[in-house]
Order: structure tokens, then sequence, then C-alpha cells
């Protein structure tokens, strides 16, 4: 989540250059005929005229009209849950339309697909747009002028959200944000705050500003977590959580009852910042970080980029060169006290046992599952066997170069 409101974050599918700067996928019918087949029309052509706008975001149910942006699966996961309670007969809205990031090429000659949350919209007939930009006047003509949202929700939608946006919503943006806010505002909060070993996580429902990860809380909600849950399991469970909260105070948004001026102002002395991840920060360094700081960083780092080392293997006689060494899980070794330094790692004597690994303060961290270079993953044991009686010890890894 670069952004509070980009937090993370179908008639026809996009053709590969998205040279126009807006799209819309419409309903099943072209999708279901061709649902590889794609062609873009200039946004607002004379092919399509403003009446027609009009009538595919027009209702008459006299509900609040609530716009969705939202992308990845989690997003989605959010859209069918409001989507759902929008069908009960007492609610007091309705979904009229989705915005969503472009779709996207897999691979170099792949098929273009769209997002989760586009793909779902298509099958729940809901309105889609995919702006480039969010910014896009013309994008956010068609928001005032036929889509007249009374509340936004935004899910990981990608995108930094204008003012002129921010402005349109009567009731204003509402945002999930999978953490306790203030701590960790900025683009990664679930790696970040299991990085750091927090524990309860949380997540909050918060009024989108134009400052990042800054608007004023609605509801938050703790959460305790099991000392190896990681990022690939938390995400979700923090989105879902999070959506059942906006459910239930949108009825409060939409009665005037919760405003920004009402709810919770953040305060700004706690401020903690979860920095975008980069890739430079996977390897794990044992000879100077302990077992829980390896682990942490595994546990934020599960969905990407992961973690990595650098091992060497030898027979006794000649060693081979060092190779990098992915590890897809780990857990904290529960040995007594601390370790005798040694670089030497081997497979614990129990059954179910990792690969046992002395950290530079004594404490053991435990490979669960890794993957050689060029190699599948695998567990512990499969490697060891592997090993056949040849000795594994951790390395440094080369020097970063000198910029």
């Amino acid at each position: 989540m670069r952004h509070p409101v980009a937090s993370w974050g179908l008639a026809v599918i996009m053709m590969a250059t998205c040279s126009t700067s807006l799209f819309r996928f419409h309903g099943a019918l072209a999708f279901s005929k061709a649902r590889h087949a794609a062609f873009a029309s200039p946004y607002r052509s004379a092919a399509r005229s403003s009446q027609s706008l009009v009538q595919l975001f027009s209702t008459s149910s006299g509900k609040a009209r609530i716009l969705f942006l939202g992308t990845p699966e989690v997003a989605a996961t959010s859209l069918k849950a409001i989507v759902e309670d929008s069908k009960k007969e007492d609610s007091k809205f309705e979904v009229v339309g989705v915005v969503t990031q472009p779709p996207k090429r897999r691979k170099r000659k792949g098929k273009v697909i769209p997002s989760p949350v586009g793909l779902l919209a298509e099958e729940l007939n809901i309105p889609v747009l995919c702006p480039e930009k969010a910014r896009d006047p013309d994008f956010l003509d068609e928001l005032e002028h036929e889509i007249r949202p009374d509340l936004c929700i935004t899910a990981a939608y990608g995108q930094y959200l204008p003012k002129r946006f921010l402005g349109l919503p009567k009731f204003g943006t509402l945002n999930i944000h999978p953490s306790l806010l203030p701590r960790w505002r900025g683009a990664s909060p679930v790696q970040r705050s299991l990085e750091a070993g927090d524990n309860p996580v949380g997540v909050s429902v918060l009024f989108t500003v134009s400052k990042m990860d800054a608007g004023p809380v609605v509801s938050q909600t703790t959460v305790d977590i099991d000392e190896n849950d990681q990022a690939t399991t938390v995400l979700p469970m923090l989105f879902d959580v999070g959506t059942a909260s906006l459910l239930e105070v949108i009825p409060r948004v939409l009665s005037g009852e919760m405003t920004m001026e009402t709810v919770t102002q953040q305060d700004e002395s706690q401020i903690v910042n979860a920095d975008m991840i980069d890739a430079s920060e996977a390897e794990i360094c044992v000879w100077k970080e302990s077992a829980v700081t390896c682990h942490n960083r595994m546990r934020g780092f599960s969905m990407w980029p992961g973690i990595f080392m650098y091992v060497q293997i030898s027979d006794g006689d000649t060693d081979e060169p060092p190779i990098k060494f992915k590890v897809g899980k780990t857990r904290v070794a529960g040995l007594p006290g601390a370790q005798e330094p040694t670089d030497i790692i081997e497979l614990g004597p129990e059954k179910g046992d990792g690969l046992l690994l002395v950290c530079g303060d004594g404490s053991v961290l435990e490979l669960l599952e890794v993957q050689p270079v060029t190699r599948k993953l695998m567990d512990a044991k499969s490697f060891a066997n592997g090993l056949r009686g040849r000795t594994l010890r951790w390395v440094k890894g080369p020097e970063p170069a000198a910029i």
C-alpha cells in the first residue's frame, strides 16, 4: 500500500497495450463469448454516448451509492462480502461500480488478465473502470457526472487518489488498512509488523485524506496471532476482519453519525512507517542476527521476496563453491540457553526436526523448508538425505557492490 488511498490497490478484456487512459468492462455477454479476446476504444469515444454511460451506472433503489476500489485477491474477497451485504433486505447501500488496476500481461507472451477484483466484478455484473491513473480527468468526470458515488471504499487499490476524487463522495472515502494505525503507515504494514514481531496485530478502517494513511480512524480491531504465522495467511485474515468491521460502521457513516470530525484522530507522535520492502533485505545474516530476528523476517517476507542465505557443502577434503540457499519456512528452536558457536548446519535428532543453525547470539534457527539454487522447495529431511554424509555450513555472502 503505497498510500492510504492506494492501499492496498466486463464486457471486454483490455488489449496488452492499454493505450487509452481508461477502459470499461460491462457485463457477461462479450466476456462469455470471447474471454481472451479484447478491444480497446478511446474513453468517451463518439461511439459511446453520455446517455449510455448514465444508464450503465443508474439505479432507482434510493439506496446509497457505493464505489469500490481494489485490485488483488484480498480486495476481491472484501468486495464479495460487501456485495453480499448489500443484497440484504435492510441494506442501506448498493455497489454501483468498481475501480481496479488495468489488466496485466502474464509473462512476455502471456494473456492479458484482469485483476482479481475486475474478474469478480464481471461475475457479479458490476461495471468496472480501469484508469491508468486515478487522476485522469476523464475518469474523474465519469465519477462526478455518471457514477455519482455517495461513499467510496478502498482496499489495496494501488494508486494515489487526488483531492478531486476525495471531494466527490458526500460521505467520504473509507479505507481498510491492515495495521493498528498510526503504527505501520505505508506500503508494507503486515510485512513490517510481522518482521518486528508484533503481537497482537490489527486492522483499521479510516477515512482517507491526502496524507498517507493519516485519516481519522473509524474502527480498529486487534488480533492475537501465533508466533509462526506468516504474511501469506495474516494479510487475508486481517482484510476479512477489516471488511467485517467496515460493514458494521457503514450505516453509521451513511446516517451522518460518523464523520471525519466525530471519529478518532490519529496521534502523530506514535507514527511508525511501513517502508516498501526491497529485495536486498531478504538475506539473513546469521552471524550477527538472532534466530528470532531471522524467523520474523521470514514471516514478514513470506509473500515476497522470501529470505535466503549462503551455504557451502564439504566432503571433508573438498569445499564446493558457496551457493544461494532460499529458506521457505523456519521456527525458533526451543533449546535451553545459548549454544556454542558453530557454522555447521545439521538435521535435528528428533522426528520432524529441521536443519539446526546456531546464530551469532547462540540462539538456534530451525530451517524447516529449503530451496537450493535451481532446485525445488523441499523439507529439511529430504535435503539432509541428499547430502549423503557431507557437511553443510553457513557462509557470509558476497559484499554488496559499491555504488
